[in-house]
């Protein structure tokens, strides 16, 4: 069962007015004489129900949610899986691990270097990159870097390349 997620309130609201009217058609009228009867049975139902579309929209949403992690991981290996220039991935390692020790969230202390390969904003601007380079994808590093490398060599990197 597909339940469009722009449903899902309207089906919320109509599964939470059945137990309503149930309750109100179906309560006792006054103090239960003798053994105790449950005045919610006639909800049961109705609440199995409504706890069955939640599950199934839970799984639904979780089923959407691994599809597109597994879509947009496919798509950022697919656009950075093939390194500019010929560079090596054992030229990056080394540079990499000189500069942040291959850590691709890690921050200069003043802040002016970022990411594994230890790029500032216009370096990072200059090869494609927007934001912040410690907070993009180690795949996108290693396409920056090896895209840097291919226009300037190792002359960026005067200590580690």
């Amino acid at each position: 069962m597909l339940i469009k997620r722009s449903h899902i309130a309207y089906i919320a609201l109509a599964l939470l007015a059945f137990p309503a009217a149930a309750l109100a058609t179906g309560g006792s009228a006054g103090p239960a004489i003798g053994p105790a009867q449950p005045a919610l049975a006639p909800l049961q139902r109705p609440a199995e129900s409504f706890q069955r579309t939640i599950d199934a929209v839970q799984s639904q949403i979780r089923a959407d949610h691994r599809a597109a992690v597994r879509r947009q991981a496919r798509e950022e290996r697919e656009a950075f899986e093939s390194l500019p220039g010929g560079v090596s991935l054992e030229t990056l390692a080394s540079i990499a691990a000189c500069e942040s020790g291959g850590d691709p969230t890690v921050v200069s202390s003043d802040g002016s270097y970022r990411g594994k390969y230890q790029f500032d904003y216009g370096t990072w601007e200059s090869v494609g990159g927007s934001g912040d380079p410690a907070a993009a994808t180690e795949l996108e590093q290693d396409y920056r870097a090896a895209l840097l490398y291919s226009r300037a060599g190792s002359s960026p990197w005067p200590i580690c390349g």
